[in-house]
């Protein structure tokens, strides 16, 4: 833990205090963000979609994990920043790997879905948000899903961790589960974009855990 009572803006160079840097990461991603959702017209994006989006319904409901995500990624970062400095630098650049990965998929290969529902097959609260997120998250930049990448970075660090209960493990991992399904039944992403932010996540896995985490146990894993 750091007391953050004696941070100064002039002590961002210090170790104790090195990592609230990390921050800018998120300055990076946003402003990549904005251009790459404002200077990339629909039209020049490749559509994405597989037969499993034709079987999967609209379901509002999972709204509750989509924008609950959003929950999930602003606490483990905060929850870590106050109390584990170093697993918060290792959550941050894990998420900042996947970021730039997705971007550069965003840059170079543009994508979008066109699985969004013309009309409701329900009016009611959660359908009513649904089109407001619609409105200002447009269908392109989807392929792979960040919303995926994070919850697996974000379940792969908690699972590391020592300090969190067993229960408490099972109760993130499930709930990221349902995220990355509910990207796919609030019509957010095709179930392609799902899979392929699987090697984005494996990349980060590498860069943050490669050595630290993985090699030795694979040392120790008789030939």
């Amino acid at each position: 833990m750091v007391d953050y009572r004696d941070f100064r803006f002039s002590r961002l160079g210090e170790p104790r205090f090195a990592h609230v840097k990390l921050w800018l990461t998120w300055a990076v991603y946003f402003c990549l963000f904005f251009l790459t959702e404002n200077l990339i017209p629909a039209e020049k994006c490749h559509p994405v979609h597989c037969f499993l989006d034709d079987i999967i319904p609209f379901n509002e409901y999972f709204l509750i994990f989509y924008c609950g995500w959003y929950v999930l990624v602003v606490g483990s970062l905060l929850y870590y920043f106050f109390y584990d400095v170093q697993r918060f630098r290792e959550l941050d650049l894990y998420i900042f790997t996947t970021q730039m990965a997705a971007m550069a998929c965003y840059i170079f290969w543009p994508s979008r879905q066109d699985l969004r529902p013309e009309v409701f097959p329900r009016e009611n609260v959660f359908t009513w948000i649904m089109g407001l997120i619609y409105t200002f998250d447009t269908n392109t930049g989807v392929c792979p899903s960040l919303h995926v990448a994070y919850s697996l970075a974000i379940v792969s660090v908690m699972v590391k961790d020592d300090h969190l209960s067993r229960p408490f493990k099972v109760l993130v991992t499930c709930f990221c589960l349902m995220v990355c399904l509910s990207t796919a039944f609030v019509k957010q992403h095709s179930v392609v974009d799902i899979i392929a932010a699987l090697p984005v996540v494996l990349l980060g896995e590498v860069l943050i855990y490669g050595k630290s985490y993985w090699a030795p146990r694979l040392h120790r894993v008789p030939a």
